[in-house]
């Protein structure tokens, strides 16, 4: 039987390579995944022309996935670096990479991206319409922007963000509701200011059937994007937000009906009290879709460590439903990330994704906290880097401050006053030396 994606695949009752991979990664028979795929409440983004794609499903059921932003701007345009970003993502355990790239000749760099790299690629295409017809915003016709979906659908990415949600109507809620940031967004305030120049709808919204059967050519999931995510804890959960939310649920309703997989993006920075309900608020209105959140950021007061108040919004959200999250670096709000930048962006997600899957009782979640407790336990050093979601790190750590006796059962903060060395000891019957 012939598909079009996998979202019709599975309707179909087809097994995809893609399915069957991903179904062996989460440890699901692969008849409930493809239920879930077929509902809408999981996803495979997977390009048939990115062909060294190691296909990952993204859902609440689902491993917890990480995205990595990367790209070259006006003032860091090696692509070289941005690639060695890449392979460093990819190895730390990024699922996705999305292309930001906003200056210079991207096309090269996102082909040779759906070409060598094999987590899921993403792109927002708005980005790219102005640097691709090197023309001012203003000058852009809805047609290019139609354009520039399918050039990037035909270079293989795997999900595109599109910021189909606002209208012109958003126009009028932004002026009269006055936002402490109105729209934080990139993609969605470059929208905003086109509709606002030339008086037209969104192109993205007005043309949406058009680009629904470009995704459903190629299978490109759409992350329907939140151009008025909060930028500020402020404006977290306010009548923009919750407006074009639903408004997202209707376009969710008709990709569907085109069997094009989808993903809703969501805020932004969110109270920690809040986080909750935003998720449930989601789901219900996008009917279980997956949910795709940037942290969310619990405070607005941290730059220079907003991949630590990211990951404790993130923890949060996947526990109570978000299936992926797109990291932040220390570098947020300030600069373009750099390779330091991106690893503690990475690691920071990591955890939080693992101790939502963990309190979700994803299958086999806990297994590696289990095999670390073991190696404590033995004093087995070897084998807690081994466990370490940073061995490097962890190692250098130790060994750079040893006991003084370069004990190797005990670490320079305890020494012999070690807690499991003296309960080892004494349920053994030895005696304890402590001076």
């Amino acid at each position: 039987m012939e598909y079009t994606t996998q979202m019709d695949a599975a309707r179909k009752g087809i097994v995809t390579p893609e399915l069957k991979t991903v179904a062996k990664k989460e440890y699901m028979e692969e008849s409930a995944l493809m239920a879930l795929v077929a509902q809408g409440k999981a996803v495979i983004p997977a390009n048939k022309k990115h062909t060294c794609l190691n296909p990952e499903g993204v859902g609440s059921m689902l491993r917890t996935k990480i995205n990595v932003n990367l790209g070259v701007s006006r003032d860091c345009t090696d692509y070289n670096v941005e690639m060695q970003k890449v392979m460093s993502a990819v190895n730390m355990g990024a699922e996705a990479i999305m292309d930001l790239s906003s200056h210079g000749n991207t096309q090269p760099f996102r082909l040779k991206l759906t070409s060598e790299c094999p987590a899921m690629i993403g792109t927002v295409p708005v980005y790219d319409s102005v640097i691709h017809y090197q023309r001012d915003l203003e000058t852009l016709t809805a047609r290019d922007f139609i354009d520039v979906v399918r050039l990037h659908a035909e270079d293989g990415v795997d999900f595109v963000t599109l910021h189909c949600g606002i209208t012109k109507k958003t126009i009028e809620q932004i002026k009269q509701h006055k936002r402490k940031m109105n729209i934080v967004s990139r993609g969605g305030s470059l929208v905003f200011a086109w509709m606002s120049m030339t008086g037209n709808e969104n192109p993205f919204y007005e043309y949406y059937d058009e680009i629904l059967d470009i995704c459903e050519k190629y299978d490109v999931t759409i992350s329907l994007g939140d151009a008025c995510r909060p930028g500020c804890l402020a404006d977290a959960t306010d009548v923009c937000q919750i407006e074009e939310l639903v408004r997202l649920g209707e376009l969710t309703k008709r990709a569907w009906a085109h069997n094009v997989q989808v993903m809703v993006e969501g805020p932004g920075h969110v109270p920690l009290d809040q986080i909750a309900a935003n998720m449930k608020v989601q789901q219900t209105i996008c009917m279980g879709a997956p949910f795709y959140v940037l942290g969310p950021l619990v405070t607005d007061i941290a730059p220079g460590y907003d991949h630590i108040t990211s990951a404790i919004g993130g923890a949060v959200a996947a526990m109570n439903g978000a299936a992926f999250l797109c990291y932040v670096t220390p570098a947020e709000h300030l600069a373009l990330p750099n390779v330091e930048d991106v690893k503690q962006g990475i690691i920071a997600s990591r955890i939080a994704a693992h101790a939502a899957d963990i309190a979700k009782g994803i299958p086999h979640a806990r297994d590696i906290d289990d095999r670390m407790a073991d190696a404590r336990r033995a004093l087995d050093w070897e084998a807690q880097f081994a466990c370490a979601i940073d061995p490097d790190t962890a190692r250098s750590i130790r060994n750079s401050r040893k006991p003084e006796d370069d004990h190797s059962d005990t670490c320079s903060m305890c020494g012999k006053f070690c807690s499991v060395r003296s309960m080892n000891k004494a349920l053994a019957g030895e005696k304890i030396d402590i001076l």
